[in-house]
C-alpha cells in the first residue's frame, strides 16, 4: 500500500479565500458569521449565516460557464484553483489518467432549484433553463473540475449529508493507497444559504435563533446556551497524492493521512444515536487502520455543530474511545464556532484545519465558549488558539441519515 499525503489546500469560506486567510481567521478566533444578506430573511426565524463575500466566479471561469453552473460548483472550482496553486502544481504537471477528482456535496445546487422552481411557477415550463439539471446535480462540481484540469482518472461525488467532504477525502485516500491514481483533488462544496434552505432547516428547529442580533455569538459548540447550528457556505479541496510523487517533485507536505473509517448509526434520520455507539466504532476503526494508540492522538477537530443533541453525543463518543486520555491529554475544538456549518463542505475545510494545526503546531479554538455544559466536559480549547505540539490528529463528521466519517492525519 502506498503512503498518502496532503500537499495542497484550497478553501473558500466566510473567513477568506485561500488557506492563509482561512487559517489566520481560525487562529485569531474570528467569526465569519453575520446577518443574512443573500436573501430577505424577515419571515424566517433564523437570520444569521456564514456567507462567502466578494466572490466573483468570473475570476475562475468564463462568464458563460459561470451562468450555467450553480454557486456550489463555482465555489468548488475556485477552491480547486487555490489548491492547485498551493500544491505548486500546474495543469501540465498532471498525468490525466492518473489524476482524479472526488468532490462531494450534501445538497448540490439548491439555489438553482429555488430559482428554476420560481421560474416554473411564475413563467411556465418552457422558461425553465435547459441547464437546470446539470447545474443542480451533486456530482457536477467534480465534472467541471475534471474538465478544467483535464483529469480523466476516477471521478464521482460522495453524498452523505454533512459527512460528504470527509467521505470524499477518505475514499480518495483509499484509492491512492491501492494505486488507482497518483493525485486526487478531494473535498466538498456547499451553497445552501437560500430562502428554501433556511426555511427547511428552520422548520426542523435545527438552526440558531437566540443570537439574531449578535451573529458572531450564534455558533457556540459544546457551550451550555447553544441553540442550533449556523448555516455556512463555501468549499474545501485538498490535493492528495502518493508520498513518493510529492517527494519526487519537491512538494511541501502538510500531513500524511493514515486512517479512515465510515459507519452508520442506523438509528434515526436526523437525531444521533444517544449512546454514540456507531461514531465510537467509526473512530476506533480509523485508529485501528492508522496503527496508533489512542494516547498518541493530540487533537480532534470535532463535528461540533452547536446543536444540543450532536455536541452531547459526540462528547460521549470521544469519552468512549479515548477513556482517561479524553480528560487528561486530548485537545478538542470545533471550528464551526467560526465558520458555521458548511454541511457537505464541512469535513473538507475541517480536514484543512487539522492539516494546518499539524503543520504549525497550533490548535484553533472553540469560540463563544462562555458557560460550560455539564454534559460536555472535555478540553474544547475555549476562545483562544493554543500553541501545542500536534503530531497526530483526527477529524470527525456526521450527517443526516446517521452517516459518520473519521480521518486520522500524522506529521511527517
Amino acid at each position: 500500500m502506498k503512503q498518502v499525503v496532503v500537499s495542497g489546500i484550497g478553501v473558500i469560506t466566510s473567513l477568506g479565500s485561500g488557506v492563509d486567510e482561512f487559517w489566520d481567521g481560525l487562529k485569531s478566533g474570528r467569526s465569519g458569521i453575520t446577518k443574512v444578506t443573500r436573501f430577505d430573511s424577515s419571515d424566517i426565524p433564523s437570520k444569521v449565516a456564514s456567507e462567502v463575500c466578494n466572490f466573483d466566479p468570473n475570476d475562475f471561469m468564463d462568464t458563460k460557464e459561470a451562468r450555467r453552473n450553480d454557486r456550489y460548483a463555482q465555489l468548488a472550482l475556485a477552491a480547486t484553483h487555490f489548491a492547485l496553486i498551493d500544491a505548486g502544481l500546474s495543469r501540465d504537471d498532471l498525468i490525466p489518467q492518473r489524476t482524479g477528482v472526488l468532490v462531494g456535496s450534501g445538497i448540490g445546487g439548491m439555489e438553482t432549484i429555488e430559482k428554476q422552481m420560481t421560474t416554473l411557477i411564475e413563467r411556465g415550463p418552457r422558461r425553465v433553463s435547459p441547464f437546470m439539471i446539470p447545474s443542480l446535480i451533486a456530482n457536477i462540481a467534480g465534472g467541471i473540475i475534471a474538465i478544467d484540469l483535464g483529469a480523466t482518472g476516477p471521478n464521482f461525488a460522495c453524498v452523505s449529508a454533512c459527512a460528504s467532504g470527509s467521505h470524499a477525502i477518505g475514499e480518495a485516500f483509499e484509492m491512492i493507497r491501492r494505486g488507482v491514481a497518483d493525485i486526487i483533488f478531494a473535498g466538498g462544496s456547499e451553497a445552501a444559504v437560500t430562502r428554501i434552505g433556511f426555511a427547511g432547516f428552520s422548520s426542523m428547529k435545527a438552526m440558531s435563533t437566540k443570537f439574531n442580533d449578535d451573529p458572531s455569538r450564534a455558533s457556540r459548540p459544546f457551550e451550555r446556551n447553544r441553540d442550533g447550528f449556523v448555516m455556512g457556505e463555501g468549499s474545501g479541496v485538498l490535493v492528495l497524492e502518493t508520498k513518493e510523487n510529492a517527494e519526487r517533485r519537491g512538494a511541501r507536505i502538510y500531513a500524511e493521512i493514515i486512517g479512515y473509517s465510515a459507519s452508520c448509526d442506523a438509528y434515526h434520520v436526523t437525531t444521533p444515536d444517544v449512546q454514540s455507539m456507531s461514531l465510537t466504532r467509526c473512530m476506533n476503526l480509523a485508529l485501528e487502520q492508522a496503527s496508533v494508540s489512542k494516547e498518541k492522538i493530540d487533537y480532534v477537530n470535532a463535528h461540533g455543530t452547536s446543536t444540543p443533541y450532536n455536541d452531547r453525543s459526540e462528547t460521549i463518543a470521544l469519552k468512549n474511545v479515548f477513556g482517561q486520555h479524553s480528560q487528561t491529554g486530548l485537545m478538542v475544538s470545533s471550528t464551526k464556532s467560526m465558520t458555521g456549518h458548511l454541511l457537505g463542505a464541512a469535513g473538507a475545510i475541517e480536514a484543512a484545519a487539522v492539516c494546518k494545526a499539524i503543520d504549525e503546531n497550533v490548535v484553533p479554538p472553540t469560540i463563544n465558549y462562555e458557560e460550560p455544559d455539564p454534559d460536555c466536559d472535555l478540553d474544547y480549547i475555549p476562545n483562544e488558539s493554543r500553541d501545542a505540539k500536534v503530531n497526530i490528529a483526527m477529524s470527525n463528521n456526521s450527517g443526516f441519515g446517521g452517516h459518520n466519517a473519521s480521518l486520522v492525519f500524522r506529521k511527517l
